[in-house]
């Protein structure tokens, strides 16, 4: 049974997301002290996070950059701040999906089973063991790790899938709409700017490693992954 954390303080709403989700099998729970979230994901220790923005004490931006501290289970916001800027940082902050509200109860359980499939389901459990190697950059898909030489990163579940593609068509440009369609099942939520974010977030991963310019974005096409660094010294 996949467990739902809501951190969500208008209570009603809690309460009909509760209804609906047990219908169809999820254990949920909601927060109950503003002011420990992290404490309480870690005791409930759920399968995905559904995330309010406007929050007492701290807003939701900073609960999802705990959450992230610890896990890379997925987070969808759920907020009626519905500006293109409340959802780039939503997702520069780590979330994988943006809920505005009001919503259709029958479109965030599309979505909260959209994300499960991708971080629990059939392909994420079929690459458990699988592993892409190039020029010495080592991406372990199951476990979202990320590693050169001694160094290790841990990738949130999307940054793995387009790592994932872009390793396996080293020094190929991938197109835009290929990677649009690699990672997300519902592209209702997804434009440019949101694919620009994750692109963002994997270049700051990579630099993590002391890789630099090798995720190139070449305009019009797409982007390509030049293995600059496995000719460095």
């Amino acid at each position: 049974m996949f467990k739902i954390f809501i951190v969500e303080d208008d209570k009603r709403l809690v309460s009909l997301l509760e209804e609906h989700l047990h219908k169809f099998g999820f254990d949920t729970r909601s927060v109950v002290n503003f002011e420990a979230v992290r404490s309480e994901f870690e005791q409930f220790s759920p399968h995905l996070v559904l995330l309010d923005v406007n929050l007492p004490k701290f807003d939701g931006y900073y609960w999802c950059r705990q959450i992230r501290s610890l896990s890379t289970c997925p987070i969808l916001f759920i907020s009626a701040r519905d500006s293109k800027m409340d959802q780039v940082m939503a997702l520069e902050n780590g979330a994988d999906d943006y809920i505005t509200k009001p919503f259709d109860y029958e479109i965030v359980l599309a979505k909260i089973n959209s994300q499960l499939r991708r971080a629990y389901g059939t392909y994420a459990n079929s690459h458990q063991e699988r592993t892409i190697a190039v020029a010495g950059l080592m991406l372990d898909v199951g476990r979202l790790v990320l590693s050169l030489s001694e160094q290790k990163i841990e990738l949130s579940h999307t940054e793995a899938k387009i790592l994932d593609e872009l390793m396996r068509k080293s020094e190929q440009i991938v197109s835009r709409d290929r990677l649009l369609e690699k990672i997300w099942d519902d592209q209702t939520f997804v434009d440019d700017n949101t694919l620009n974010v994750y692109m963002n977030r994997v270049r700051k991963k990579l630099v993590l490693l002391d890789i630099h310019d090798a995720l190139q974005t070449v305009r019009g096409q797409g982007y390509r992954l030049y293995p600059n660094w496995g000719s460095e010294s």
